[in-house]
């Protein structure tokens, strides 16, 4: 059997550089679920995984910890896909056979599930349905001892055109800012989670915003139907998603949904235009057969995210299946014009007066102190600031896990405080904690210079009233 048609060695370095930046993000993501799980959704977190699954069959959400969970066994699960994923950073893909390889990414892949299947609201980001859908095919694209093969490659470029193209189709029907160019007036200021340089971003000329705007449009829409054209306008392609996406990274936190939109672009570069491809083996015979077999899957599957993106009530970031095969995705078709959020305040006075001290906790990403420039996170995901976010558009985002939060915080738990950047309670716990609805906006140049502040906040309405912990009990 011939396999001329089969393999391309013109993308051995783009396959390189690929699976090394996707095993590192999957590194990151594996982090994130160590080092955050047991406040969110460990055995006392606030959506805790055993009553999750006491709910939900295998067949709906498919995942290792149906078998048995533990704290300790999540840790383990962890922690061991943090360390397979630093091993294939490292080249270990390539320094074993081709089926050994296969079975490292299709752990990888497994254990991320399993993670994903169980995470419910904490873990509900479009950017966890890509990084299973990407991790998926990255089992099917090889290592080293052949050449990488043209329908993954291709699958990859349909992957990163849904992206793209659902990206832009969501923009154009929703937010009417989008269509008359000034959603960039209030986006940079109103995004979840702004990073250093999301202010001086903010405060570009308007007609730097409009022209803005109109780029994201191209790059979105016209450009992800290049990636289906020869060389090298393919790479030119591959190209302009790049530089976008780094201009977005440079704009804001959105956890790995930038990174891992440019690592899917790498594949679609000829990566012979920059060094000489070797000369690699053909694949074996069980090897071609599986890649047409999962290749004939992923464009069976693809029906309905296709259907989706045609649908005048698209929707964006849905799975159409318990393994997240192929998914649809978009981001940002409204775009809030106001800022609000949520400040957690407590007191340890037992009898509230007039006179009452509360004191603020502080969050690591999402906005707190006035004065305190927002820091950079992405591709690390803080998904409690996060859900911050979105329970200050709406107290019915918070609602299965807010009262879990506050509940927490009477009570000192460790773990949901190593979630904070600072506790004002070091050395016992508040008596009462109780939230409170601000609205931010960036201050103007002279109000920074003058005052040193970063945002400026005004008092909206009281969120939570006063609690204490055997309200907050109840409340959870």
């Amino acid at each position: 059997m011939e396999w001329f048609w089969f393999t391309s060695s013109d993308y051995w370095l783009s396959r390189l550089v690929f699976q090394r930046a996707l095993a590192g993000l999957y590194l990151v993501a594996f982090l994130c679920a160590a080092l955050q799980f047991r406040a969110l959704i460990g055995e006392r977190g606030m959506l805790p995984v055993p009553a999750y699954l006491r709910r939900v069959s295998p067949r709906r959400a498919p995942s290792v910890f149906h078998w048995h969970y533990s704290d300790r066994f999540f840790a383990l699960c962890a922690w061991s896909g943090a360390v397979l994923a630093a091993a294939l950073v490292a080249g270990a893909g390539d320094a074993v056979p081709l089926a050994v390889a296969m079975l490292m990414w299709a752990v990888l892949w497994a254990l991320y599930l399993s993670i994903v299947n169980v995470g419910q609201t904490w873990y509900g980001f479009g950017w966890e349905s890509l990084l299973l859908e990407t991790g998926f095919l990255a089992i099917f694209l090889g290592n080293e001892r052949t050449a990488p093969p043209v329908l993954i490659l291709f699958l990859l470029r349909w992957l990163l055109f849904r992206v793209e193209f659902g990206a832009g189709l969501i923009k154009l029907r929703g937010d009417a800012c989008w269509r008359d160019l000034t959603c960039l007036y209030y986006h940079h200021e109103t995004q979840p989670m702004p990073g250093p340089l999301s202010w001086f971003f903010h405060h570009l000329p308007r007609p730097l915003h409009r022209v803005e705007a109109a780029a994201n449009h191209v790059t979105q829409l016209v450009v992800p139907v290049l990636l289906f054209t020869p060389q090298p306008v393919a790479s030119a392609a591959a190209g302009a998603i790049i530089v976008t996406q780094l201009w977005l990274v440079l704009s804001g936190n959105f956890s790995w949904l930038n990174w891992i939109t440019i690592v899917l672009a790498v594949p679609a570069v000829d990566g012979s235009l920059v060094a000489e491809p070797p000369a690699l083996p053909a694949p074996p015979l069980w090897y071609g057969i599986l890649v047409l077999a999962v290749t004939a899957l992923v464009l069976f599957l693809s029906r309905r995210p296709v259907r989706n993106l045609l649908s005048r009530r698209q929707a964006m970031n849905m799975s159409f299946d318990p393994l997240h095969l192929v998914n649809t995705y978009g981001a940002f078709g409204t775009v809030g014009r106001v800022r609000h959020e949520i400040v957690l305040e407590g007191t340890d006075e037992p009898v509230l007066h007039e006179g009452t001290v509360w004191r603020e906790y502080e969050f690591k990403g999402k906005p707190g102190d006035v004065r305190r420039l927002p820091r950079q996170f992405a591709p690390y995901h803080l998904r409690l600031d996060w859900m911050m976010w979105f329970a200050a558009l709406s107290p019915a985002y918070a609602h299965s896990w807010f009262g879990g939060l506050v509940e927490r915080l009477l009570d000192g738990d460790r773990d949901t405080l190593r979630l904070l950047r600072h506790n004002p309670f070091p050395d016992a716990p508040p008596v009462i904690v109780r939230a409170r609805l601000y609205r931010y906006r960036f201050t103007t140049w002279r109000e920074l210079r003058a005052t040193g502040a970063w945002w400026h906040r005004t008092f909206v309405r009281e969120f939570m009233p006063p609690t204490r912990l055997d309200a907050a009990e109840e409340r959870e």
